[in-house]
């Protein structure tokens, strides 16, 4: 039997979002948290946009985003960021904000592959590889987990290969 192309990216969502769903959340430092949010803070002040907060808004594809960010706008949906590693609400708004940016730049939709591109988009960025771990965890598992479910999961960082001894 071969697999098709559809049958491979199923399993692979089923696979990541696994990791996510039964994954512990992970233990990350207060110097990590830090760097990360100032890291997010310098990210945040090269983007061209205006961010927009919404508790409603939600993009229904990744081309209804880039009409309004080809107008140098982004709503950002309450429920995007509401992840508990930050010490601020603010810097999960950032982040997402950052993300969908990523999305643009990398002319990247919002399935698996999408959101792989945009993550590598970012990792590449990222000033450590704490910071690249957080960013796999929010960016491709926890989406993976948003596809596999079919709606968002409770927010956690997993650090799905890391012992815990």
């Amino acid at each position: 039997m071969t697999l098709t192309k559809a049958q491979t990216t199923a399993s692979q969502v089923e696979t990541l979002a696994k990791l996510y769903l039964e994954g512990n959340p992970a233990e990350i430092s207060h110097e990590t948290i830090a760097q990360l949010c100032d890291w997010l803070m310098d990210e945040f002040h090269q983007l061209p946009l205006n961010l927009q907060f919404s508790d409603y808004m939600r993009y229904d594809n990744a081309q209804e985003m880039f009409a309004d960010i080809r107008k140098y706008q982004l709503w950002i949906s309450a429920d995007s960021y509401d992840s508990a590693v930050y010490p601020n609400p603010i810097y999960g708004f950032i982040f997402q904000g950052i993300h969908d940016y990523d999305h643009y730049l990398t002319d990247s939709d919002f399935s698996l592959k999408g959101e792989i591109a945009a993550y590598n988009f970012a990792a590449k960025r990222a000033p450590s590889l704490d910071i690249q771990k957080i960013l796999y965890s929010e960016i491709v598992l926890r989406s993976a987990a948003y596809i596999y479910l079919g709606h968002m999961a409770d927010p956690k960082i997993v650090f799905p290969y890391q012992s815990n001894r």
